[in-house]
């Protein structure tokens, strides 16, 4: 950019195209941050529904082309369909416990039927609904948007801390000095590589990282090649490969409840991620996204796949490699439907040990959580009750990760908002930014500082929002 442009002419950084090599490279981090959380569904309920490892492994593919198709759908979009931002989505974690209750429930032969038809409804109703949804975002001042933005993070660390275990409870290696060393050696080699290295190479820090701590793996024997030599060169994921949907209303009330929860998480997960980049996201944004996000939904069961949602951990990676553009992330969904296409392809993706992830997954995560307290530190946390509104919230939103039997004894229907440490925060803090800073009673010193937190999100400017130490994702 020349100093000649006048500002009308600068094409925002969201909106910029990078050469095709660094398109591919920033692209291929995205996917390496996402893979494990998309294959990871399909290998719960597969087995959930009686189906084999063969069955299990088409259905991995399916939900990472899929999940190609729902980010493309992000950040391209047509029509009102699209947030337009650098936005990734995938396979929902919050319809896996509902999922594998209704494959219990079902006999092997109709339990996928039963849950694809249950999505492809929830997934209607989402679209359906999303303009009105959309217009919550006024509920959504700094002192929410900071309080879940730092709930994500805090919630995504456990997931880190797990796979840095091995991600498989039941195996006797997990916990192993082995898995906890790569986690903690590929910790350190990001942190290196991004105090080190400069331009572009620095950027891709967490890709190479993981590189790097693959390869060490190989010796250390937490590398397996076994499905890469079993992997088929070509496979489409045949539509209504396992029946077609059934519509089963208690299945379909379960998922549109999972549909309602995905939508609070996205819209978090667009205010957050809009002040990342510098475009504060909008109604119209909100209400876009949402569309894609329900639209891809609906449209997933046609090829085996589930209910798609915003995958946090990516905002993390924007906030971290400052790589704005949305088509960084729109070149990451073709490689999402190409590996979805090709199992070998996805294979090599799949060579990348937990352990190693999880060790990248830390920084990572541990970005999203400092952007949340960045968030919060432009909420008028002096001003009237908001410091109560913050401190209740994260203490609710923390239960199910510090307590995850918590709430145990409580109905099954009512776990699926519960369990989710993002939505119960995000829940609790908007009710008592309304309770406090619109119906509440307000005292002279507080009225400014709620003119600034209660009415909407406050606007932030189209510069850097990453600081040295900005959050990810």
């Amino acid at each position: 950019m020349t100093g000649q442009q006048s500002e009308g002419d600068r094409k925002h950084p969201v909106d910029e195209t990078l050469p095709p090599f660094k398109m591919f490279t920033s692209g291929l981090q995205h996917v390496a941050a996402m893979y494990a959380g998309v294959v990871a569904p399909p290998m719960i309920v597969g087995p959930a529904c009686g189906l084999s490892a063969t069955e299990t492994a088409f259905l991995m593919g399916a939900s990472l082309f899929t999940a190609g198709i729902a980010t493309l759908l992000q950040t391209l979009g047509f029509w009102k369909v699209g947030a337009k931002l650098p936005f990734v989505n995938g396979v929902s974690f919050a319809g896996v416990t509902p999922m594998v209750a209704i494959g219990k429930a079902q006999s092997p032969g109709n339990a996928l039927p039963v849950i694809f038809g249950a999505v492809i409804v929830a997934g209607v109703l989402g679209f359906l609904v999303a303009p009105y949804f959309s217009k919550l975002v006024r509920f959504f001042p700094p002192v929410v948007t900071g309080t879940v933005i730092t709930l994500i993070g805090v919630s995504l660390l456990p997931v880190a801390f797990n796979w840095s275990q091995g991600g498989n409870d039941r195996a006797p290696d997990y916990g192993s000095l082995t898995n906890i060393g790569m986690a903690a050696l590929t910790f350190v080699i990001v942190l290196v590589l991004r105090r080190v290295l400069r331009g572009f190479l620095q950027q891709i820090a967490i890709l190479l990282g993981l590189i790097a701590g693959t390869l060490i793996a190989i010796p250390v024997g937490i590398t397996h090649f076994s499905a890469l030599s079993q992997a088929s060169l070509v496979g489409f994921p045949t539509p209504f490969h396992f029946g077609a949907p059934q519509f089963d209303i208690a299945a379909i009330v379960s998922m549109c409840i999972v549909m309602l929860v995905c939508m609070t998480e996205s819209t978090a997960d667009m205010l957050a991620l809009g002040r990342i980049v510098g475009r504060p996201a909008d109604e119209r944004t909100i209400e876009g996204g949402l569309r894609a996000d329900t639209l891809g939904t609906a449209l997933s069961p046609l090829f085996n796949g589930f209910a798609n949602s915003a995958f946090a951990q990516n905002i993390g990676l924007v906030a971290m490699t400052k790589v704005r553009s949305r088509f960084v992330v729109a070149t990451g969904g073709l490689i999402l439907i190409v590996l979805g296409l090709c199992p070998v392809a996805a294979s090599v993706i799949s060579l990348v040990p937990l352990p190693v992830l999880g060790g990248a997954g830390i920084v990572l995560f541990g970005s999203v959580a400092a952007s949340g307290i960045q968030t919060l530190a432009s909420a008028a946390m002096e001003k009237g009750d908001n410091a109560l509104i913050v401190a209740a919230a994260v203490g609710i939103g923390l239960i199910p990760i510090a307590a995850p039997d918590f709430y145990h004894h409580l109905p099954k229907d009512l776990l699926v908002v519960l369990d989710s440490g993002i939505s119960t925060g995000c829940l609790v803090a908007i009710a008592l930014n309304l309770a406090f800073n619109h119906f509440g009673r307000k005292t002279a010193d507080g009225d400014a500082g709620d003119a600034a937190t209660a009415d909407g999100p406050v606007a932030v400017g189209h510069g850097d929002p990453a600081p040295a130490a900005a959050p990810a994702h």
